[in-house]
């Protein structure tokens, strides 16, 4: 049975209110079984051999010596490999080179997959991949990311979303602005690494090939794989009951091919986890960031000319665009507005979408840019954001859903004490430390996936809740168990939720910040559905009684607007004049960003943000050798992130801001939290110190190396 209504946004009950994760008690106790951790008979285990070249060939690998050693099973490579498919498009658009192992003996850059060695253990696995001679024909590499690059061109992107778009005459707009700035701002490569390295374990049952994984979207894995090895999709099953971190890197991977392959050729079950060092070329990272950001205002702040142009890397082999410019699109007004993302293609691994794709680099370098235009009017920060507040989509003319930015910055500066802030730079001091305070604006569109769910009333009085959701630590289950419990007008203990199994159907990847809400709509509208056939009365059989749904009529008549949550973020820094080393001592994010369903997982969720972002701001950068292409310090210790030591204080909350248009009134909050707090804090240390630092992160030399030239 499908429905489409959408009906209205329910205003009490389950979802609103703080209830901790259903799965809690199994994670903490360690019951809750991660793909890495599930039991199988005669299970082997997968070790990848990754290039030690960023371009060239494989002018010779001879397996006989490993085979000899002690447990390996098997040894895969170019010249053994089983074909594999190419020639079609995925649920993610164009065949991935990435996922053809061992199709050929080219490498186009440093990591790339040149064998999986299999063993009867891990540790016999990793002996034998490390003992593996690999011989090459090196080739001339380029891997040096660089402004004013001629290769560098313009993606097609799509009609509805193109990579350059605008309107008016910049030239003329800037050239009648009485305030310009004309600044470049960049951002390092950055990097995933969710606590559960990627993992795959594959089988073959009955004819069907099995996968166990951890990754964001089972169905969109399991029609990769199909497409890939030529199965029918039926014939192809992937689980992933508990997935610790993803942050768009955990899609279809090496893992998922490695452990198929050779579980196809031995016949028994084959477990393919990567290394952290691995994780670094195989499994997508946020492309590095060249931005020049233009605005040209009146006195009074008023935009008359808005110009955003942004560069990322991609590989060689796939294309992939880190849309940094799109932020502007959705934020703020001007007659003239031009934005435009381009493309270098490297010796480098294909980026992937990193938590806030566009967005988190967009914002630091548009924020950024907007401060220092109210540094240069002499006007207050908020209040140019305010003066540049658009009343319909800048470059759409599309009405907004909601757009209840100012509010967030009138909350936000009340609470953060903004009114009591001295607008010069450097005045403020404590010993040798130097203080200041900055703010930045955040967005993040709103967008849902066609999902389908099936809700069965159970003989028992429960009801379980079967889609193929992911929960990759947003707290999903429960929101989703909230969610259920209100359309069926029950207690949320009487819902039962299983998720994670491409068996339940298509539903929306957990990405976009869409998941949840995606989720929730389809759930909705299976559980009214069977509210309402359960009124009819009736005994409920053993088996129970099923109704499922399906979004996609329904999201198809929605009536195009701009959709967007939003947010205002704060930070206050200190900055130590001998070391340069810089303190973040309290943040504040007030978000509109829909109905909020688990106030205690959505704090959390704006608050990982809000540190990522700090992080971001602070700590890391992801270095390149270009004498051989690849990382400098490919692990946890040479890749900084912010510790406890370097979190202080973060609070986020939120102002009322329902979207109507969805049956819960939900608009996602997985990514906003990150979106302008790099920019706040960088904001902040230009209020502290008088200089502006473009270019992330903010280490204690360039903060000592500082000159003059960079004062605001």
């Amino acid at each position: 049975m499908t429905t489409t209504t959408t009906g209205t946004v329910p205003v009490t009950g389950a979802v609103g209110t703080a209830h901790t994760r259903v799965e809690g008690r199994d994670k903490v106790t360690g019951a809750a079984r991660y793909a890495a951790e599930v039991p199988l008979a005669g299970l082997a285990h997968g070790w990848l051999v990754v290039s030690t070249i960023a371009r060239g060939r494989i002018r010779a690998l001879d397996p006989a010596p490993v085979r000899a050693m002690p447990g390996v099973l098997a040894v895969l490579h170019h010249g053994n490999a089983q074909p594999l498919e190419s020639d079609y498009v995925g649920p993610m658009g164009p065949a991935d080179p990435a996922l053809q192992l061992f199709q050929h003996d080219r490498v186009p850059y440093a990591g790339w997959p040149v064998a999986l060695v299999v063993a009867e253990t891990s540790e016999q696995a990793r002996e034998a991949a490390e003992a593996l001679v690999v011989e090459y024909d090196e080739e001339p590499h380029d891997v040096a990311f660089a402004a004013g690059r001629p290769e560098a061109y313009v993606p097609a992107g799509n009609p509805r979303s193109p990579a350059e778009q605008g309107k008016g005459d910049l030239a003329a707009g800037l050239a009648a602005s009485a305030v310009v700035v004309d600044e470049e701002y960049t951002t390092p490569e950055e990097h995933h690494h969710p606590m559960e390295p990627h993992t795959a374990t594959a089988y073959w049952e009955n004819g069907r090939l099995e996968v166990i994984d951890a990754n964001q979207g089972s169905a969109y894995v399991a029609q990769e794989l199909a497409r890939l090895f030529a199965l029918d999709p039926s014939a192809v099953r992937v689980r992933s009951e508990h997935v610790g971190g993803g942050f768009g890197s955990k899609g279809a991977r090496a893992p998922q091919v490695a452990a198929a392959m050779a579980a196809t050729v031995l016949h028994r079950p084959v477990r393919v986890v990567l290394t952290r060092r691995q994780m670094f070329s195989l499994t997508g990272y946020r492309s590095p960031t060249i931005q020049r950001v233009r605005l040209g205002a009146d006195p009074d702040g008023r935009l008359r000319a808005l110009d955003h142009e942004g560069l990322n890397q991609t590989s060689t082999v796939h294309e992939f665009v880190e849309r940094s410019a799109d932020v502007a699109r959705a934020m703020y007004d001007a007659e003239a507005h031009h934005t435009v993302s381009r493309v270098l293609r490297l010796d480098v691994p294909t980026p992937t979408w990193m938590r806030a794709p566009g967005e988190a680099p967009g914002s630091f370098a548009l924020e950024c840019a907007l401060d220092e235009l109210a540094e240069r009017c002499g006007l207050d920060p908020i209040a140019v954001r305010a003066r540049n507040e658009p009343e319909v989509g800048p470059l759409s003319g599309l009405p907004y859903s909601s757009r209840r930015l100012l509010t967030c910055f009138e909350e936000g500066a009340r609470r953060f004490g903004w009114a009591d802030r001295d607008p010069r730079p450097g005045v403020r001091r404590e010993g040798r430390w130097l203080l200041g305070t900055g703010t930045a604006a955040a967005s993040f569109p709103t967008l849902a996936g066609p999902s389908t769910a099936a809700v069965t009333a159970e003989a028992d009085g429960g009801y379980t809740v079967r889609i193929t959701a992911a929960d990759i630590g947003t707290g999903a289950r429960t929101a989703l168990a909230l969610v259920a419990a209100d359309a069926l007008e029950v207690a949320p203990d009487r819902i039962r939720v299983r998720i994670g199994d491409s068996d339940f159907g298509q539903a929306m990847l957990a990405g976009g910040s869409a998941g949840t809400r995606s989720w929730a709509w389809a759930v909705t509208l299976a559980a009214r559905a069977l509210r309402e056939q359960l009124a009819l009365g009736g005994t409920i059989p053993p088996q129970g009684i099923t109704v499922r749904s399906d979004t996609a009529e329904a999201l198809a008549a929605l009536p195009p607007r701009e959709r967007h949550a939003f947010g205002a973020q704060f930070a206050e820094v200190a900055v130590d004049v001998a070391t340069g080393e810089v303190r973040v001592r309290r943040m504040l994010g007030i978000f509109a960003a829909g109905r909020i369903v688990n106030p205690l997982t959505a704090r959390s969720q704006l608050v990982g943000g809000m540190i990522w972002g700090l992080s971001m701001a602070l700590h890391e950068e992801a270095v390149r050798d270009e004498r051989w292409g690849g990382h400098v310090g490919a692990d946890l210790a040479g890749y900084h992130v912010a510790a406890n030591a370097d979190v202080p204080l973060v609070e986020a909350d939120w102002v009322d801001d329902p979207d109507e248009q969805d049956p819960v009134g939900i608009k996602g909050i997985g990514e906003v939290g990150i979106v302008g707090a790099a920019a706040a804090v960088a904001n902040a240390v230009w209020h502290a110190t008088g200089v502006r630092h473009r270019h992330l992160p903010i280490r204690p030399d360039r903060v000592l190396t500082a000159g003059a030239g960079d004062r605001g």
